[in-house]
């Protein structure tokens, strides 16, 4: 389940621009790729682990912000909450997105029902804005749907075939769900981001974080 952090999808040829200089981020940025380091863990009241990941030479080049990461994982019961602290380190408000690509399997995606709180999706690969009522065409090739505008907190896909119902619950500053599956691949992924791709720049629901301050969010994956 790669971490997005500090940008959520692409930029334009993968570049921003912060107090007139040009930074270059591939996509979903840095977080993904980066080594995190143990924390905490623990066996009370479920199993949990903590893991961090601070600001460096590497993250600098990109991205010129100090920050400090903390995520905790954690299962209860058919439960899994990421429990995220965004700290900024730095001197100056820190620009960023965040988000959670995981990945499930699926052996048939024409048993999926789907729940997502918007009415409509922006297709990625065509560039081109559908209704959507629950269902999508698993004949595309490929299917990278961002649904912008949410009007809830929680999202759920049901396995017919498993009788198994996954729902995603997040807080309200997610306000993008992405859906993305690949033709003749066992999975789908259903994608929490706080910002739309390009936030960076346009600054569409891109958070903001003053010097020294930090963020708490959550987001819970329950399967029943």
């Amino acid at each position: 389940m790669p971490i997005l952090f500090p940008i959520c999808g692409n930029l334009p040829n993968n570049t921003y621009t912060h107090q007139g200089q040009t930074y270059t981020l591939k996509q979903h940025g840095f977080a993904r790729e980066l080594p995190w380091q143990v924390l905490d863990q623990s066996t009370q009241e479920g199993a949990s682990l903590t893991v961090g990941l601070s600001s460096s030479d590497r993250t600098l080049a990109d991205y010129p912000f100090e920050f400090e990461l903390a995520f905790t994982y954690k299962l209860q019961g058919n439960a899994l909450v990421i429990q995220q602290r965004y700290t900024n380190r730095s001197a100056e408000t820190m620009p960023f997105s965040t988000g959670f690509h995981p990945y499930f399997k699926v052996a048939d995606k024409s048993q999926l029902q789907f729940e997502i709180p918007s009415t409509q999706f922006y297709n990625q690969v065509d560039q081109t804005t559908y209704p959507f009522s629950g269902s999508f065409d698993f004949s595309w090739d490929e299917i990278d749907a961002a649904f912008g505008k949410v009007t809830g907190q929680t999202a759920s896909v049901t396995d017919t075939a498993q009788k198994l119902r996954l729902a995603i619950d997040y807080d309200p500053i997610y306000s993008t769900l992405v859906f993305w599956t690949v033709k003749g691949k066992d999975f789908y992924c259903l994608e929490p981001w706080t910002a739309p791709r390009n936030a960076l720049n346009t600054g569409e629901h891109l958070t903001h974080l003053a010097p020294g301050a930090s963020l708490e969010v959550n987001v819970t994956m329950t399967v029943s």
